[in-house]
Formats: structure tokens, C-alpha cells, sequence
């Protein structure tokens, strides 16, 4: 394989390979997070030959669960959810899927790819440098993001090393989105209209569309914290501040105004990384149910309503923010209004299984996971969507665990179902179909024994953020809860590790597997 190769297949592989190396590491972090939640004055000799600073002792400091809280965030939104399903699956088979021999800007499907790599190891950087890596959270808010180490350690280097590093990112997903629409519109074979391209096309399609909208404003709130940070402009830092008993001398900047503009990416990023899922099992279900999709043209309006309705609704994560009230009735109305097109997909892959000649396989295991996961992590978001509910809910754990199932999890079981689907015609092999199996239902009852917990821990008014718990006597009643959350966090990244031997040893010695393996009798599978 050609590291710096221009084949649209090659391309797709390395960005599976970049993300399967960040979820790796993702997932450690977090483990590192739940073993101090629930551990925290536990000494751990490794943990000071990593973090001199951070861990002295062998403890880990608040500061330093904040970093690690930061790091994992951004590597699993920007490096995993959003790289995987769209640049990874749809570089492999957006073209063939249409009928292109590759993707429109060869190179520049390249360069999107090295961009994204340079701006993983630039984030990677900022554990190492002076202070370590940044705690200000995968938002970056200001002002905490926004004045430099005087607010705390990785808020010097390690946070403008992580703001070059979104940047690259966000320049890398405007190539890659550019990329993709064009290929879509100028390259479609000419027997195919728009609604004769399969939904997984359709899904890479929207979320270029909504990536070439989100990533910009991102991109522009992170130059401005940087021009904060490095030039003493004040976009984003108000006037009154104390900091370490110094009085900032800058004024007229707004916090809140970086939350629009981050969150009116932030927003759009859920779908950016939900959408190419939801197209993958539609794609799967309809595979092994033996039917074509369920109301294919309203799946696909579907998909554009998402992708619209996806940058109107970014104030419901500022209800506490103080925007005016008003603002918040419009924001809950169209939140309320986004769940209209979900329910229609959720429905139509419901009518696309009934009465179908089921196969289940382990592909379809893993897409019935994901319509699984996305109902109960979609309920969750119609009790969000209400400001006065919101008001309590927001800063507890019943959001990490909405986010989590929808955002997460949800996609996460899209891309092991698009693996298990698409891996033959990757590379000429099959996965072990018992042990898919087996890692199916093993994660699945671990993915509900962690964030299930979550949401009880929510209601009883546990804040997120919070590195422990042992100062705080109200939240003491639900250490066993954490405890039994931690163990199935352990228990769950263990059985990753049975999918890992799977997907390695399949490449090798899985079973050779031949033209359209599971009859599906799209594009992709032709021969070249």
C-alpha cells in the first residue's frame, strides 16, 4: 500500500486505520477517568512516571482528570465519530456505490486524509509539552480557553496546540466535504438520478453538505480564541475578570458568543456523525431482511430534514446560558421538531424487517443494535429538548449518558455493522461471523449496564466534570452506582478486544469471499 496514494479505496483505509488508533486510545483515557471517579486517592506508580506534575504520588490531580476528560472527548468527536463513518466507509465506496472510478480531487482526497493525520499528531502533542495537554473540556470555552496558563496547567501551550489542531481538522473536513458533494453531483454514472443512488450515498451526501456549512464556523471560532489567547484580542473574553487576584485588562468580548458559534458546529457534528450510520443499516437491514428499504424517497427526504433542521436547533445546548427566554421556546419547538424526520426513519427500518426473510448475521446484529441504541438515546433528547427540565438535567450525568448512546455508541455499532458488511469487499475475506456474534451481545449488554446507570445518576443530580466525589456528601450514596458503572466500563473495553483478534485475523486467514457475498446487488460489489 502506497502511504501517500491517490486510490479513493487506499484513502478509506487509512482513515479506518487513524480511527480504529484513536478509539484505542479514547478508550483508555476513559478508563483512566472511571478508575479515579471511583478510586481516587488510590496511588499508582505509573501514573507518576506519566504525569510527573499531574499525578505526584501516584495521584491524579483534578487538573489532570480534566485533561484526560478533554483529550478523550475531542479524539473520540473529532478523530472517531466524525472520521470512521463518513471519510473512512464513504472514500471506500461513495464512488463505486454511484458509479465512479474514483473520488472527484484525487490529491486532494489525499491531502484531506495527511491533514487530518498532521492535526492528530498535533493534538497528540499537547500531552507532552510544558503543562500537558489543555482542561478546558472538547468545547474549549472561554474564558477559561481563552487567557493562557494563568488559568491553569495545559492552558498555555497544550491549548493552543489543541485549537491548531481543530484547525487543521476543520481545514482537512472542508477538503474532504468539497470532495464529496462534487463526486456526488458532476460523477454519478448516467443511468442515475439522484433518488436512484442507494441510502449509504445519500447519507455521505447530506453530511458533506452539513460539513461544509459546520466546520467553517468552527473554524473561525478558533482562530478568533487563538488571535484571544496569543494577540490580546477580547472576541471572547468580557471585561471585570480576576484571575489568581489579577485583574484582566481586556474587555467587550462575550463568551457566549463563542457558544454560538461553537455549538452551531456543535450541533450539526451529532448528525455528521450519525447520518452515515443511519444510511449503513438502512443499507444492512434492507440487505438481510431480503426487501427493498421501506419508503426509500421518504428515507432520503428524511436525511436532507435532518441535515436542514440540524443547524436550527444549536441554542437548546445554551438554555442555561442566559439567552432570552424566548429564544429557548423557539429553540425547544424546532428540537421538539427534528424528532418528526427520526421517527420516520425509525419506523421505515421497523417496516423494512417486518415480514422480511431476516438473515442475522452479524452485520444485521449490530444494525438492529444500532436502531436499538438510537431510540432509547433519542428519548432522552425529546427530555432535554424542554427548557425547564434542561435546567436541572444539563450539568449531570443524565447528559453524558444521552450524548453517549445517540452520539457514541449508536455510531460506533453502525461502524462495526458497515466492518462486518463491507470487509469482504475490502479485503477478500470474511469476518468470523461466531465471534462477531459473540462481540455483539457482549457490548450490547455492556453499553446498557454503563450508560443506563447514568441517567439514574443524572436525576439524583450528579454534576458531570466533578474528578471525585469524597468532599461531597450528597453524592456519596452513589459511589456503589459509579463502582458498578466502572465495572462495565472495564468489561466493556476488554470485549473489545475479542473484536480486535477478529478484525486482525480475518485479514489474514478469514474465509476468501468472492464477488457479492451477501447478495446485496449494489454497485459496490461488481467486480473492478
Amino acid at each position: 500500500m502506497k502511504w501517500f496514494s491517490t486510490d479513493h479505496k487506499v484513502i478509506g483505509k487509512q482513515y479506518i486505520g487513524l480511527s480504529l488508533f484513536a478509539v484505542l486510545m479514547g478508550m483508555v483515557l476513559s478508563l483512566l477517568m472511571r478508575f479515579h471517579l471511583v478510586y481516587p486517592d488510590t496511588k499508582v506508580p505509573l501514573f507518576q512516571a506519566l504525569w510527573p506534575e499531574g499525578a505526584p504520588g501516584g495521584v491524579m490531580t483534578p487538573e489532570l482528570y480534566l485533561s484526560l476528560m478533554t483529550m478523550h472527548g475531542t479524539i473520540m468527536v473529532f478523530f472517531v465519530l466524525t472520521t470512521a463513518p463518513q471519510s473512512g466507509f464513504g472514500n471506500c465506496f461513495l464512488p463505486p456505490q454511484i458509479g465512479a472510478h474514483d473520488m472527484a480531487f484525487p490529491v486532494l482526497n489525499m491531502l484531506s486524509f495527511w491533514t487530518t493525520a498532521l492535526s492528530f499528531a498535533v493534538l497528540l502533542m499537547a500531552f507532552v509539552v510544558e503543562g500537558g495537554a489543555p482542561l478546558s473540556g472538547w468545547t474549549a470555552y472561554p474564558p477559561l480557553s481563552g487567557l493562557g496558563k494563568i488559568t491553569g496547567p495545559g492552558q498555555g501551550l497544550g491549548q493552543d496546540l489543541w485549537l491548531v489542531s481543530i484547525a487543521l481538522f476543520c481545514a482537512a473536513s472542508l477538503m474532504a466535504a468539497i470532495n464529496f458533494i462534487t463526486t456526488v453531483i458532476e460523477l454519478r454514472a448516467p443511468d442515475m438520478g439522484y433518488f436512484d443512488m442507494p441510502l449509504t450515498a445519500w447519507a455521505w451526501f447530506v453530511t458533506a453538505l452539513i460539513s461544509l456549512f459546520a466546520f467553517g464556523v468552527l473554524l473561525a471560532g478558533g482562530i478568533l480564541l487563538l488571535l484571544d489567547r496569543n494577540l490580546n484580542t477580547a472576541f471572547f473574553v468580557p471585561g471585570g475578570l480576576i484571575v489568581n487576584d489579577r485583574v484582566e485588562p481586556r474587555s467587550g468580548g462575550s463568551p457566549i458568543l463563542f457558544q454560538h458559534l461553537f455549538w452551531f458546529f456543535g450541533h450539526p457534528e451529532v448528525y455528521i456523525a450519525i447520518l452515515p450510520g443511519m444510511g449503513v443499516v438502512s443499507t444492512v437491514l434492507s440487505t438481510f431482511s431480503g426487501k427493498k428499504v421501506f419508503g426509500y424517497r421518504a428515507m432520503a427526504y428524511a436525511l436532507l430534514a435532518i441535515g436542514g433542521l440540524g443547524f436550527l436547533v444549536w441554542g437548546h445546548h445554551m438554555f442555561i446560558s442566559g439567552i432570552n427566554p424566548y429564544s429557548t421556546i423557539a429553540f425547544s419547538v424546532l428540537t421538539l421538531a427534528i424528532g418528526v424526520p427520526s421517527a420516520i426513519k425509525t419506523f421505515n427500518w421497523i417496516a423494512t424487517i417486518w415480514g422480511g426473510r431476516l438473515r442475522f448475521t452479524a452485520a444485521m446484529h449490530y444494525a438492529l443494535g444500532f436502531v436499538s441504541l438510537f431510540i432509547t438515546g433519542g428519548i432522552t433528547g425529546l427530555v432535554l429538548g424542554q427548557p425547564g427540565l434542561d435546567l436541572y438535567f444539563h450539568d449531570t450525568y443524565f447528559v453524558v449518558a444521552h450524548f453517549h448512546l445517540i452520539m457514541g455508541v449508536a455510531a460506533i455499532f453502525a461502524i462495526f455493522a458497515a466492518l462486518h458488511y463491507w470487509f469482504p469487499r475490502m479485503y477478500g475475506r470474511t469476518m468470523n461471523e461466531t465471534l462477531g456474534k459473540v462481540h455483539f451481545y457482549l457490548t450490547f449488554a455492556g453499553v446498557y449496564a454503563l450508560f443506563v446507570p447514568m441517567h439514574f445518576a443524572g436525576i439524583a443530580g450528579n454534576p458531570r466534570r466533578y474528578p471525585d466525589f469524597k468532599e461531597y456528601e450528597f453524592l456519596q450514596s452513589l459511589l456503589p452506582l459509579h463502582k458498578g458503572m466502572t465495572h462495565a466500563a472495564y468489561f466493556l473495553a476488554a470485549v473489545q478486544l475479542l473484536f480486535l483478534y477478529n478484525y486482525f485475523r480475518s485479514k489474514r486467514n478469514g474465509a476468501e469471499a468472492r464477488g457479492d457475498v451477501w447478495g446485496a446487488g449494489t454497485r459496490e460489489w461488481r467486480d473492478d
